[in-house]
């Protein structure tokens, strides 16, 4: 009886002992849900509001270093039809244009600071498996606050705020 405990305790060890440990909660600056609340875009001294006078947007970030980000235009119309699929050519194309769905996943440093992200699936295709370094995405956090900031290709400089949702 005394064996067979033994053999049994011992597997369960060699078994946990495969199992990925949880590590201790490391730094993660970052972690948590974050409401937009303004977003600027700067290209050739010009200042325009990508997501209008009313930005609508939440980027999450696990602690299993997954990411979600969606940014709207809260005064975008409504279409015309209720049918996802059954908008116009111009309602299709001022949706696109003022709004953006994407995720992935992210890195931090050994102080919790934002170090990168990949992106996985976006409603932009062309963001599909881009890698993104500290050095082009920017994510400081200062209390409940977080400022993003990028350059897009066309040179745009995007500037964005969120708070911490609690």
């Amino acid at each position: 009886m005394k064996w067979s405990l033994a053999l049994l305790l011992a597997a369960s060890i060699v078994v946990r002992a495969s199992e990925p440990v949880p590590s201790p909660a490391a730094p993660n600056q970052v972690a948590g849900t974050w409401r937009m609340v303004a977003a600027t875009v700067e290209t050739n001294g010009k200042t325009q509001r990508p997501y209008g006078d009313n930005p609508q947007g939440m980027l999450v970030f696990t602690t299993d270093m997954h990411f979600v980000e969606v940014l709207t235009d809260g005064d975008t119309p409504r279409f015309g039809s209720d049918a996802r699929g059954g908008g116009t050519d111009d309602e299709n194309k001022r949706a696109m244009a003022s709004s953006i769905g994407f995720f992935g996943t992210y890195t931090v440093d050994e102080h919790g600071r934002f170090a990168g992200n990949r992106v996985e699936g976006a409603t932009f295709p062309n963001w599909v498996g881009a890698v993104r370094t500290r050095r082009e995405l920017q994510l400081t956090v200062e209390g409940d606050r977080m400022y993003e900031t990028f350059t897009r290709p066309d040179g745009g400089r995007v500037s964005a705020e969120f708070v911490r949702v609690r």
